[in-house]
């Protein structure tokens, strides 16, 4: 499998490092430094999927599916081509909720992972909430995102906590300069499930462009 290059941060951040690893996907997507991917929005442009590369440019992730379908399904493959996750919006659900099933079938309640949905009916901005699957009341989200896809700027929390675990961007990586308009950066922290955090940027993309709906 291939492993990201350790991100190029500043000697001194003000981001905190989580003390015990957050596994959501697999222990294999921990790392004990930051990792700097970028994430391409046309990596195929027959099948308008995504690529996620490291710095250098090697393929660490891809996410296929077809975009603004009636059944909206994305898949989350490894740099092998081994599916991980399947991405899927809840028909008529409120709030625009996905579920994120474990491996590429049509995704059953016992292979849930985690869900997604917008914090609240009415939103200016966007926010989702993230609960994970043993988080069956959700109360209190195990993860927050805030931000826009189309601001390609997004921050995305531990809990309802101040922690932040990873943060979408257009400038901040040391591949900046190789950015395009349908490329930016993802940064995430020590200790944090990286394929997770790819997978709730698909997400937060595929909300913010669904703009036809109310909610």
């Amino acid at each position: 499998m291939a492993q990201p290059i350790p991100a190029q941060l500043p000697a001194k951040t003000n981001n905190p490092v989580l003390e015990n690893p957050v596994v959501v996907i697999g222990q294999q997507f921990i790392a004990t430094y930051p990792v700097d991917l970028v994430i391409k929005s046309k990596w195929s442009p027959t099948e308008g999927n995504f690529g996620v590369t490291d710095v250098n440019g090697a393929v660490i992730f891809s996410i296929k599916g077809k975009f603004f379908s009636i059944h909206d399904r994305r898949i989350l493959l490894d740099a092998t081509g081994h599916p991980l996750v399947s991405l899927k919006q809840k028909v008529l659900s409120a709030h625009r909720r996905w579920q994120v099933f474990r491996g590429g079938d049509e995704g059953h309640d016992k292979d849930l992972v985690f869900s997604v949905r917008k914090s609240s009916f009415m939103q200016f901005k966007t926010e989702l909430s993230v609960f994970l699957a043993n988080n069956t009341k959700e109360e209190v989200p195990d993860f927050k995102v805030k931000g826009s896809w189309l601001e390609t700027s997004c921050t995305i929390y531990l809990g309802d906590s101040n922690t932040i675990v990873a943060q979408m961007h257009r400038k901040e990586t040391a591949a900046s300069v190789f950015l395009d308009k349908d490329c930016f950066g993802v940064t995430v922290y020590p200790n944090m499930d990286y394929a997770f955090i790819v997978a709730l940027v698909v997400i937060l993309q595929e909300i913010n462009a669904d703009r036809n709906g109310e909610d």
